[in-house]
Order: structure tokens, then C-alpha cells, then sequence
């Protein structure tokens, strides 16, 4: 855990259903003199690619993967083009860039994606997560997420939510998506988009810096959905992901928090689809991040970004109810206790451990 400035590459994950308009989006972005030194990685399916006949970027600066989802079976692929792009970064036999953009598969699962940037050996040292943005069909969006789990996955775990067609849809429509995003994904900034135009910076420089650690996390959205936009009586395939938020007033110790994200990762993993945190460890802010079961190396904050000193976590989850997580917040708090002569664990300790550990059950 280090406060020191992170040098790696920002990777963003540019995602959406079938039809929602990312490869209009990815254009238009492309056209701003900002993006010159960004490099693109187009995921297609099927065997014949034509996205990147319709991206206006130096084909140099271009790589298509065209075996399959870019996110289950061609993560190999993902991991050899990535470093590939850095081999001949350095050796200039690329132009240079500084960051990378990843238009995937309408099918995409983000996880597994996520999960490479944040684990592989070969990546991780290179390129960093920039953030997740999902492109929702005005038209078309509602329908595509009572429908398809995917559609409803990459809403989920996006950071930004673009409402693509809006020129072609009404005004009650959608309204009524952004409600349903906003209790899906409260964190998440929506944005309303036409043809794919819109600046950059509304989407890219996701960083866990002290700057931009508040925006990142963004917690105060998730109790304001909770009261602007209660969930259905019969909720559909998309309202059954939940969100959450919680505060907690007392400083966590360094051992009760990789405790818990241990334990999280290995019990809960699978009914949460992302975690972010701001926490208090032992005065010191440190930020967390995980996608399911894979849990981000936490970060220590150069300093704290406002004057609240307690700690924050936000979930998106799927079949957890705030009670399943709340349960579990006591291991925080556990300390590492003293060792006998003989080395063994303080028995105290270790009973405070097992009572909190109780509510992962």
C-alpha cells in the first residue's frame, strides 16, 4: 500500500449492448485532438471484422480482436495484445500513446476484463483500470435489460452511464430508464448522449488520487437514489441488482480490513459485483476496490479529499440484501492482538475474531 503516484497506463472499458452506439461514440471521441495518442483495441465477434473499417484512427495505433468476446474466451488474447502494445511502445516501433481504449463485444461480461487489469502479471505492471462506460439505447435500452443479463451486467459495473438516441426517443422514456439506472447503479454519473458527441474528460481520468477520490467513490448518490427511486413491488431482471451504501464512524485496523476483504472475496464474492471504499484505517484514508473475487491492491491516499474522517463503502450487488453485508463490517475492526511466548494467538483476540467472522455466515 503506497501513496505514491500511479505511473501505469489508464485502460478504459468502453461497453454496451448490442446497438447502443459505441462504435459512434468511439468515433466521435476519436475526432478530438485529446484522443491523438490514445490506442484502441476493437473486440468484434464473429470471423470477419469490420469496426475497425469504420474507426477513424491510424491503423497503427489499431489492434482488432476478432476470435471472439474479449472478456471470456480471448482473455489471453487481451493480455498478449496489451503487451504487445507496450513492447513496441517502448521500442517505438508504435507511435507513442498514453492511454488505451477497449470498445468490447454488445455480449461483453466486464468482469473478467476488470479481473485481467487488476491481476495479470503481465498487465497489471503496465495498465491500470480507468473506469467502465456503458452506452444504454434510448430506444431500445429497457428492453435489452429485462431481457439479457449481460445488458444488465454492464450497467452494473459501469462508472459512467451514457443514454445514447436520445434525439429519437421521448422525453417520459427516458426518464423512466434513468430511474431504473439510478436505482440499479446510483454511483454511476448518467449522461445523456446524441450521435456520440461528448467531450472527454466527461469520461475518461477515473482516478483513486486524493483529487478525485470523492468522485470516484461518490457515495452520497447512493442514499439519494434510495429515496428518489424505490424499488418495484415486482422488480424486473434489472432491479434485482441492489445498491448500497454504508458509514462507519470508528477507524478500521490494517488486519480487521484484509481480513475482511479476504473473506469477502472468498464468501461473498459472487453476489457482489463491484465494491469501492474510502476507509479510515487507522487514520490513514485508504482506498479499495473489487470486482466479485478479485480484490484491488489497497491504495493509500497522499491525503484525505474533504474533512470526513469516516469511512465510506458503496456495493453493487447481486442476491445480497444490506443486511448479508452489514453483518460482516464487525471483522473491520478486529486488531491482530498479542502472541504468547509460544507464538500462539492471543485467545481473546482470536475469540473476538470468530464472533465477528460470524456474519459472514
Amino acid at each position: 500500500m503506497t501513496a505514491a503516484r500511479d505511473e501505469r497506463l489508464p485502460v478504459s472499458i468502453i461497453t454496451g449492448y448490442l446497438g447502443s452506439g459505441k462504435t459512434t461514440l468511439l468515433n466521435r471521441l476519436l475526432q478530438d485532438p485529446g484522443m491523438a495518442r490514445a490506442a484502441v483495441i476493437i473486440n468484434e465477434f464473429g470471423e470477419i471484422g469490420l469496426d475497425h473499417l469504420l474507426v477513424a484512427t491510424p491503423a497503427e495505433s489499431t489492434v482488432l480482436l476478432a476470435s471472439g468476446c474479449i472478456c471470456c474466451t480471448v482473455r489471453g488474447d487481451l493480455v498478449d495484445t496489451l503487451r504487445d502494445l507496450d513492447r513496441r511502445r517502448r521500442d517505438a516501433t508504435l507511435p507513442p500513446y498514453d492511454r488505451v481504449l477497449i470498445e468490447t463485444t454488445g455480449l461483453a461480461d466486464p468482469v473478467p476484463l476488470l479481473q485481467t487489469l487488476i491481476t495479470d502479471e503481465v498487465v497489471a505492471p503496465c495498465y491500470r483500470a480507468d473506469g467502465v462506460t456503458t452506452l444504454v439505447d434510448a430506444l431500445h435500452g429497457a428492453a435489452s435489460l429485462d431481457e439479457h443479463a449481460e445488458a444488465v451486467k454492464q450497467v452494473a459495473l459501469a462508472d459512467r452511464l451514457l443514454i445514447t438516441k436520445c434525439d429519437l426517443a421521448g422525453e417520459a422514456g427516458i426518464a423512466d430508464l434513468e430511474g431504473r439506472l439510478a436505482r440499479a447503479n446510483p454511483g454511476a454519473r448518467r449522461l445523456r448522449v446524441t450521435r456520440g458527441a461528448i467531450a472527454p474528460g466527461e469520461l475518461f481520468g477515473a482516478t483513486l488520487e486524493a483529487a478525485g477520490a470523492t468522485r470516484w467513490l461518490n457515495e452520497n448518490a447512493y442514499v439519494a437514489a434510495a429515496e428518489t427511486f424505490p424499488v418495484p413491488e415486482a422488480p424486473s431482471h434489472l432491479e434485482r441488482i441492489r445498491s448500497h451504501s454504508f458509514l462507519i464512524d470508528r477507524p478500521v485496523t490494517r488486519a480487521g480490513l484484509m481480513t475482511w476483504l479476504s473473506l469477502l472475496a472468498s464468501l461473498r464474492g459472487a453476489g457482489l459485483l463491484r465494491v469501492k471504499g474510502l476507509l479510515n484505517v487507522e487514520g490513514a484514508p485508504l482506498a479499495v476496490h473489487a470486482v466479485q473475487t478479485v480484490i484491488d491492491e489497497p491504495v493509500e491516499l497522499a491525503r484525505w479529499p474533504d474533512e470526513d474522517r469516516r469511512s465510506r463503502l458503496v456495493f453493487i450487488t447481486r442476491g445480497l440484501a444490506r443486511e448479508d453485508i452489514e453483518r460482516t463490517l464487525a471483522v473491520l475492526e478486529i486488531d491482530a492482538g498479542r502472541r504468547t511466548p509460544r507464538g500462539v494467538l492471543d485467545p481473546q483476540a482470536y475469540a473476538r475474531f470468530v464472533a465477528a467472522a460470524q456474519g459472514f455466515r
